[in-house]
């Protein structure tokens, strides 16, 4: 337990050897001189035209380094407070340089580990190490210098800075550039010498991974009011991408407007633009959510502010940071919370508060933060300062307020259109979710979504929670406008008529199964505009909505997106099975087959387990059990059990006989299609782990000429095998029991390492970026 807190006092919290949070804390004086671990921060403010980092000279009455010259701005995190805001506190305090929270790019986190003062002080230390990166140095006389602290500050260029460290210059404090601190170094050199040349050719083989396709659809079944209504509903759907860049990161919207605004100016600006638009963000989706820009690639912008007003100099203009790692908190979450702070502070609440923190349509804010934030944006800081760990409490705040300028427009045009329409599903949906955009209730207008029955199909909203990758709590705006299928919809009733007689027989144990399943209404339906959460690798299909009180209630709806799953059948699948299936199985490839197992695979979400009794006796979901590991077993489990389904409906005759073989083959080609979206993604890493599982039971043959079969003797057991385990882990919120499997199988095994080696090299795409010609033509 920690001691009483003794007035001006500064403590701090005690963490174990490895960084995490212990529940203590103890004064400053006492951690130094007992040698714990603990937090701080590293600031450094880096000069882009002249290539320089700011030092700080310590001020000489400082217990510590006196008189050295040391980094731009540092401090300790106090017990309470947060990363981020003592980040932004120290640089206003020490330098009077007050930067808003976009400023700060978290580069790395460093463990100094070091004895000074004769024994007396022992720094055992986890810092934060952030960069701020400025167009031009500050000028000398902008800075205003705390005297307790600093004694003077300079720049030098970064080059020179390192000689001085690996020299070991007596009047530097010291840091070992041949270990972790030499990361600074190298992040900058990599950054700023990097060929041109050579980043546009990376640049083009990463967008050459996706086929583009022109998606259409025939609007001869709508009305004209129907057309009316469905610019307005593109225009909507227009907002719902806004909201999703903001979503993903809190500087992504004005990365994009920097980007689209550049992207005439050379090759290499319009191949950064062409890939963000991909990607939605500076991460490439395909590559394990890998940095393709840096914060030297962002916005420029200018805060006059920011320090004491120069005569001649309009202020500091910085570079809009984000982080090279792709934050799993996502925009959803403090950038400096962890889990263990979310759950702390959850156990706190009442029921209620509760919910609401782990809402699918709820933000998580810092109070410190807004404020600070609040008084940086109005221009009424003081030049004091919230005093650390003072009001730092998390607090939840629902997507209505957070993006209630976006939401209200879209909310317009929604009602809009629903005054247009004939269909009175559609304008009933239409309506419902207008008015959910604005009460952040959900409910009625997910259940309206379900009994659509229109021509015109639409699906807006806060659904997929993959971008939350922290808990997968919180869920991402997305919009998909289509023209249904009727012809299509009707051969698929099959499915929907079975789900019931599919739950009583799925390999698991009887105690878990559901007894009132609803069988899920499927929409085949021709895509003519998507946006929002859908980015890089492309959905051929969706099955919603994920609330569990309706699941519950009422069961899923699905929608295939036919003209989606064409064009990969047609761009991807077909050339992969050409180079990885064995020859004696190429036939056994057809988008029958695999158009019908995607079905299956929707179909699949809606049953096994969802609402679940934990062996305590709690009631809970799989979701809340699993978190951060149940997308990618559930889309693994849809997959293996949509196998295993459509195996019992033709063991029933009610599939034809001729599906049997085709259908696993088709699904091993498939696995090389999805693995390729990398093992970050929960599609990539599913099928990784079904892929690896397969094998290991001789399902799938790997054979001297590099090329794969279905052992058809063996693949029903390992189909059933594999349902079995995935189903029990989520019937019992087995976390720990995913977390095995997934580390097991989960991996780039040799035969897959060959396969997609195999198809980088014949450049095969890896998935498609559509366009929509008949949007684009409604518009104009």
């Amino acid at each position: 337990m920690s001691e009483p807190y003794l007035e001006g006092v500064e403590y701090l919290d005690v963490l174990t050897k490895t960084g995490k949070k212990t529940g203590v804390s103890k004064p400053r004086g006492d951690v130094h001189r007992d040698g714990d671990y603990h937090r701080a921060v590293h600031v450094w403010i880096f000069a882009e035209s002249t290539q320089e980092l700011l030092l700080q000279k310590r001020a000489d009455c400082k217990d510590s380094w006196p008189g050295f010259w040391d980094i731009s701005s540092a401090g300790h995190i106090s017990a309470g407070d947060s990363s981020l805001i003592t980040a932004q506190r120290e640089l206003q305090e020490e330098l009077g340089v007050t930067l808003p929270k976009d400023a700060f790019e978290l580069i790395f986190v460093f463990l100094e580990e070091c004895i000074t003062n004769n024994g007396k002080f022992i720094n055992n230390e986890y810092s934060d190490v952030y960069l701020v990166t400025t167009l031009d140095p500050i000028p000398r006389e902008a800075f205003t210098l705390q005297g307790t602290e600093v004694s003077d500050v300079k720049y030098i260029s970064f080059g020179e800075y390192r000689s001085r460290l690996a020299e070991a210059d007596p009047t530097y404090v010291p840091y070992d550039v041949n270990k972790q601190y030499g990361l600074l170094f190298d992040i900058i050199t990599k950054r700023y010498k990097e060929n041109t040349e050579a980043r546009s050719l990376v640049l083009q083989k990463q967008l050459r991974r996706y086929a583009p396709v022109s998606l259409t659809a025939e609007l001869t079944g709508l009305t004209h009011a129907d057309k009316e209504a469905l610019v307005l509903l593109i225009k909507a759907a227009m907002i719902m991408d806004e909201i999703f860049y903001l979503q993903v990161w809190y500087s992504n919207p004005v990365l994009r407007e920097w980007l689209k605004e550049h992207a005439d100016v050379s090759q290499l600006d319009n191949l950064k633009w062409m890939y963000y638009l991909i990607n939605k963000c500076p991460w490439s989706c395909l590559d394990e959510n890998e940095a393709f820009l840096t914060t030297a690639d962002s916005a420029v912008k200018l805060l006059p502010e920011a320090t004491k007003p120069i005569t001649g100099w309009k202020g500091v203009q910085y570079r809009a940071a984000f982080p090279m790692l792709k934050p799993s908190a996502a925009n959803f979450y403090p950038p400096d919370m962890d889990k263990m702070e979310f759950e702390l502070w959850t156990k706190s609440l009442n029921l209620n508060q509760q919910q609401d923190a782990m809402s699918f349509f709820t933000v998580i804010k810092r109070h410190n933060q807004v404020n600070w934030d609040s008084s940086l944006y109005n221009h009424t800081f003081d030049g004091t300062h919230l005093s650390a760990g003072s009001t730092c409490g998390l607090y939840s705040i629902p997507y209505s307020q957070e993006y209630h300028s976006f939401l209200t427009s879209a909310s317009d045009l929604l009602h809009k259109a629903g005054d247009l329409v004939g269909s009175p599903s559609l304008k009933r949906l239409l309506h419902c979710k207008a008015d959910a955009f604005l009460s952040n209730d959900y409910y009625d207008s997910d259940i309206a979504w379900m009994e659509l029955d229109s021509k015109l199909d639409v699906t807006f909203g806060p659904y997929e929670t993959y971008e939350d990758s922290l808990f997968g709590y919180k869920a991402s705006f997305e919009a998909f406008i289509g023209v249904r299928d009727e012809k299509a919809t009707a051969q698929l009733k099959l499915f929907g008529d079975n789900l019931q007689v599919l739950e009583q027989n799925l390999p698991m144990d009887d105690a878990y199964k559901s007894k009132d399943i609803i069988a899920a209404p499927i929409r085949v339906v021709q895509l003519l505009f998507n946006a929002g959460d859908v980015k890089g690798p492309q959905t051929i299909a969706f099955n919603l909505p994920n609330d569990e009180r309706i699941v519950k209630d009422r069961g899923t709806a699905m929608v295939i997106l036919k003209n989606v799953s064409e064009a990969k059948f047609k761009e991807i699948l077909q050339p992969i099975a050409d180079a990885c299936i064995a020859k004696e199985q190429h036939e056994l490839v057809d988008f029958e087959s695999f158009f019908t197992h995607t079905i299956c695979h929707e179909c699949c979400h809606g049953i096994g387990p969802h609402t679940i009794i934990l062996p305590d006796g709690r009631k809970s979901t799989v979701r809340l059990e699993l978190q951060d590991l149940h997308s990618a077993l559930e889309e693994a489990k849809a997959d293996i059990v949509g196998l295993w389904a459509l195996k019992f409906l033709l063991r029933k005759h009610l599939l034809p006989s001729n599906l049997e073989k085709s259908m696993y083959v088709s699904f091993l080609a498939g696995c090389f299609r999805s693995v390729r979206f990398g093992l970050e993604e929960a599609h990539g890493k599913g099928q990784a782990l079904q892929f690896n599982w397969l094998l290991e039971k001789e399902a799938f043959v790997f054979h001297p000429d590099e090329t794969l079969s279905v052992n058809f003797d063996k693949v029903d057991e390992a189909v059933e095998s594999l349902s079995r385990a995935i189903l029990t882990i989520q019937a019992k919120g087995d976390k720990e029991g995913a977390s095995l499997l997934m580390q097991k199988y989960c991996t780039i095994t040799q035969p897959l390492k060959v396969a997609l080696q195999k198809l980088e090299s014949i450049h095969v795409p890896v998935d498609i970026a559509p366009t929509f010609p008949v949007a684009k033509r409604l518009l104009e």
